[in-house]
């Protein structure tokens, strides 16, 4: 095969992947195709042969694999950088580059849709339980607020000097949280375990944040260097992404209807401070006076967890942080998620849309 050749061959893979890629675009437009064909039937295939492969390796697959691809981004910006300086980048090279980076990028995006994008169109839980998380009124916002507090607070109270069990312990007892919440809610029905602590916790809390899902290899990875009432709610909702729910106020609303369905007090108590942590945040952007009244009525155990993870937040600001908080806005709103990052405090109008069908929380 000639050069000739090789340049055709390779514009008409790049037109092979831009059409598909341009078909699964048309594809995300009807949510009702996606809730029933992809996320009801494909996607759950899929993550289970990927959870197979990963679940029982005691390391995340995933963060090797970013490590990888960081060190292999570097090695060619080195080399492209040297052979720039050194005006050996002729105009086949540079279009032989450019083919390669176009073909990269298109690989990655149809595979990361057929693998578990395509779940960001999907219906969803909406669709699943009937509910209408629609806008709401202050009545509204101040009763699940009381709620909240009554719920936080019982729960610190029983948790009782109780000591939080190891990283594996609190992934298993998530996995038995989804066990017990199926039985009320069948479409929550988790399979094959494959929940990892993260490589990079701690660069993690510089850059804001509490896990993430690999859609690659199918894993849910936690960071668990942050205050350990935390991480049972943080498992939940990462859980909930291997479920394909993709959007962030769907995967906390995932996380509380099973970390509120676990026998352990460690959960229950996560979910409940995560939970007023949102709902009182909303609270003071409206009357902050009324916000700052749910604060003094809260348990004096609940003031100390929150001054402590204020702290544990204080002592990781950095300059770097607010870009990579805009950088994943900008993600999640070309995902489906208009509101970017604030889309998980979206998780408020799920509350008040339950409490309104099933009567409490």
């Amino acid at each position: 095969m000639n050069e000739n050749s090789d340049k055709r061959f390779a514009w008409r893979k790049i037109a092979i992947l831009l059409a598909i890629a341009v078909l699964l675009k048309i594809i995300s437009s009807f949510p009702f195709f996606i809730e029933q064909y992809y996320s009801g039937a494909v996607y759950p295939v899929v993550c289970s042969i990927l959870r197979t492969i990963t679940g029982w390796m005691p390391f995340s697959v995933g963060d090797v694999i970013y490590s990888l691809c960081v060190i292999w981004v570097i090695i060619r910006l080195y080399k492209t950088s040297h052979a720039t300086i050194k005006r050996k980048i002729t105009k086949e090279s540079f279009l032989r580059s450019f083919q390669r980076s176009i073909l990269i990028i298109l690989w990655i995006y149809i595979v990361f849709n057929l693998f578990w994008g395509l779940n960001y169109n999907r219906l969803g839980i909406e669709h699943q339980l009937q509910l209408e998380p629609d806008k709401y009124s202050m009545e509204d916002l101040k009763g699940v607020t009381q709620e909240l507090i009554a719920k936080v607070n019982d729960t610190r109270k029983n948790l009782d000097g109780e000591i939080y069990p190891s990283n594996k312990v609190i992934f298993t007892e998530a996995k038995e949280a989804y066990d017990s919440a199926k039985r009320k809610y069948p479409f929550l029905n988790y399979k094959i375990e494959s929940v990892k602590s993260s490589f990079y916790g701690f660069f993690g809390n510089y850059l804001g944040f509490l896990g993430y899902y690999n859609p690659f290899t199918g894993e849910a990875q936690v960071n668990v260097t942050v205050p350990r009432f935390v991480i049972p709610f943080t498992t939940c909702h990462e859980m909930a992404h291997q479920l394909g729910y993709g959007d962030e106020d769907e995967a906390n609303f995932v996380g509380y209807l099973t970390a509120k369905s676990s026998k352990e007090n460690t959960f229950k108590y996560s979910v409940y401070f995560e939970l007023f942590a949102y709902a009182n945040r909303e609270l003071y952007c409206r009357d902050s006076l009324a916000a700052k009244a749910n604060y003094k009525l809260l348990d004096t155990l609940v003031k100390k967890d929150i001054v402590d993870y204020r702290k544990f937040l204080h002592q990781h600001q950095n300059p770097i942080e607010p870009f990579i908080t805009l950088l994943y806005g900008n993600y999640l709103k070309a995902n489906n998620q208009p509101q970017g990052i604030e889309t998980y405090n979206e998780v408020v109008s799920w509350l008040i849309a339950y409490k309104k069908k099933f009567g409490q929380l």
